[in-house]
């Protein structure tokens, strides 16, 4: 399909905005004071009896097909995807054994929302990390920056989209529960205020000491709304070692050149088109007379 040099230069034009306006958006959101009064959940890996009903009851609720496997048979997926957003696995240590529960940490100043350079990530302040999809250009930094390895592209797709937990972000502005928590049986998953679930970490600890001493999440990256307890060391549990400082403080100076960087490329881009269609159309002219 043949484009004049004046759509070309609008589609350019379009596309430098895109980039470079939200850039600012993102620098204006990536900062988020500790709120303790957002959504928070703990997950208590001793209570945990590795049912897996959070996992059906998350698929059930954001319509997510079960995954089978190359023989065609439905079974347990190995690690998140697409189309699995939450899942439990099992450590099988020498002297004890422990469920873990994978899922979108909902940190409090998440490094992916602060490397989108379209916004198509957000923190709400009633704490889930939410995903606008209709903003996505595809370009996979969250992929990249998230240091629990949550985001997962829809690599099925001719146009894939980027699918993670999103907290059931719906059912609580409704005032309902995430999906997950609600179906929990033995109450290793239990649902409040970042606050109340501290707390509550806090007051399980005290009272128990088989538990390992430190609750995973309140200051790991500058803090998550997705808490854990357990009786084992958190890296056994495949959760990583991480700073309490805030990760957007480390990706934003390198996402604030990402105007800039777009700059440059918008300009070669038009100088390549203006050079390449030069002769085309003193061609063009030429048959003309």
């Amino acid at each position: 399909m043949a484009i004049s040099r004046r759509d070309f230069l609008k589609l350019v034009g379009a596309g430098a905005v895109a980039f470079s306006l939200p850039a600012s958006r993102v620098q204006a959101k990536g900062r988020f004071v500790r709120a303790e009064n957002s959504h928070a959940m703990l997950y208590d890996s001793v209570k945990c009896v590795g049912c897996r009903a959070c996992q059906t009851a998350c698929k059930a609720r954001s319509g997510l097909p079960y995954e089978p496997d190359p023989t065609g048979l439905y079974e347990m997926p190995r690690d998140l995807s697409a189309n699995t957003w939450t899942i439990i696995k099992l450590y099988d240590g020498p002297q004890q054994d422990a469920f873990v529960k994978q899922q979108c940490m909902h940190c409090i100043d998440p490094a992916c929302v602060s490397v989108c350079p379209v916004a198509a990530l957000e923190k709400t302040p009633e704490g889930p990390v939410i995903y606008h999809g209709e903003r996505c250009i595809g370009c996979r930094y969250c992929m990249a920056a998230c240091p629990f390895g949550i985001p997962k592209s829809q690599w099925d797709k001719a146009l894939p989209l980027i699918q993670k937990c999103d907290f059931c972000a719906d059912r609580l502005a409704a005032g309902g529960k995430p999906a997950c928590g609600e179906a929990c049986p033995t109450g290793a998953l239990i649902y409040g205020s970042r606050k109340q679930m501290l707390e509550t970490a806090h007051e399980r600890l005290n009272a128990d000491a088989t538990y390992f001493p430190h609750v995973y999440g309140e200051t790991e990256a500058g803090g998550t709304s997705m808490l854990y307890i357990s009786n084992v060391n958190y890296t056994n549990l495949g959760l990583p070692k991480l700073p309490e400082k805030e990760l957007p403080s480390i990706t934003w100076p390198y996402m604030a050149a990402v105007p800039a960087v777009i700059g440059v490329m918008v300009t070669l881009s038009t100088g390549i088109y203006l050079r390449t269609h030069r002769g085309e159309n003193g061609a063009s002219k030429k048959k003309e007379e």
